[in-house]
């Protein structure tokens, strides 16, 4: 089980791809802003193996009027929501003006909004894992679109036992199983992941993958698999998964091996407890 690990304070932390802190002069405030930066950043996330942060301010004495060059963030195995594992995360801001006094009192208050450039690594298995959670099932189960109840007699159908795969071009497989009243059938679906709105995740080109299907039932499947796909296209919202304070925005993603990586920015309001 993954635990809240601290961040160790001292020369490692001061040196994180390629940022170092000053030795001297006001080197205790910054890291007294680095320690502070990571509790806040923890308690964005249910659980979280390690966060480490970065200061960069140059000269720092810049430090005591508030005025940060930039600050870089890593985070792994990290928990959204109790039920979201993100393998890495990772964001590096623009120039931050902070209320230096807020950091006096363990808290960190920006004096403007920022924005940083954004990774989020996930996972197959924890993709998998996230279509067990509460808030997905939900979209899943008793669902009563006529394409479904005109199979079922009338009576709601339910997704279960979904199983995904990343596939090289950004491409994903889906096996699946459609409950209804008389029995369940397998489902099996091939699409193209995209990004609409930098913030939707689309499920694009959904073809039935007859393959996978025993040959009996594959018109009733090939009708059920472009249902759960429609389903899938309007289910990844952003805004739906959104940090205390942080909003998350995807230029763009690629599927490398079991990885699924995403590449955007984060709009910085506040941090969690600042306000």
């Amino acid at each position: 089980m993954l635990q809240r690990s601290e961040t160790t304070l001292g020369t490692k932390d001061r040196m994180i791809g390629g940022f170092t802190a000053p030795p001297t002069g006001t080197d205790f405030g910054e890291r007294m802003l680095n320690k502070v930066l990571s509790q806040s950043i923890r308690h964005l996330f249910s659980q979280c193996e390690s966060v480490d942060v970065a200061i960069r301010c140059s000269p720092s004495s810049k430090l005591l009027q508030g005025s940060v060059d930039n600050f870089k963030m890593s985070g792994s195995r990290l928990v959204i929501r109790k039920d979201f594992f993100v393998e890495s995360m990772s964001f590096e801001t623009d120039a931050v003006s902070i209320d230096f006094g807020s950091v006096l009192s363990g808290k960190v208050r920006l004096r403007q909004p920022t924005q940083a450039i954004a990774q989020v690594v996930l996972t197959e298995d924890g993709i998998n894992q996230a279509f067990t959670a509460e808030l997905v099932q939900k979209r899943l189960q008793n669902i009563d679109t006529p394409e479904l109840t005109n199979l079922s007699g009338g009576e709601p159908v339910s997704f279960t036992d979904i199983n995904l795969q990343l596939l090289p071009d950004s491409r994903i497989k889906i096996f699946a199983k459609a409950e209804l009243p008389n029995g369940t059938i397998p489902i099996s679906l091939l699409a193209t992941l995209a990004v609409e709105r930098r913030r939707r995740i689309s499920f694009q080109n959904p073809q039935f993958n007859a393959d996978a299907v025993l040959e009996e039932v594959r018109g009733v499947s090939k009708v059920l698999t472009m249902a759960f796909a429609e389903i899938l296209d309007n289910m990844v919202d952003l805004d739906r998964f959104d940090l205390d304070g942080v909003t998350m925005r995807i230029n763009r993603l690629e599927t490398q091996g079991k990885q699924l990586i995403f590449s955007g920015y984060a709009q910085i309001e506040h941090f969690p407890g600042s306000k």
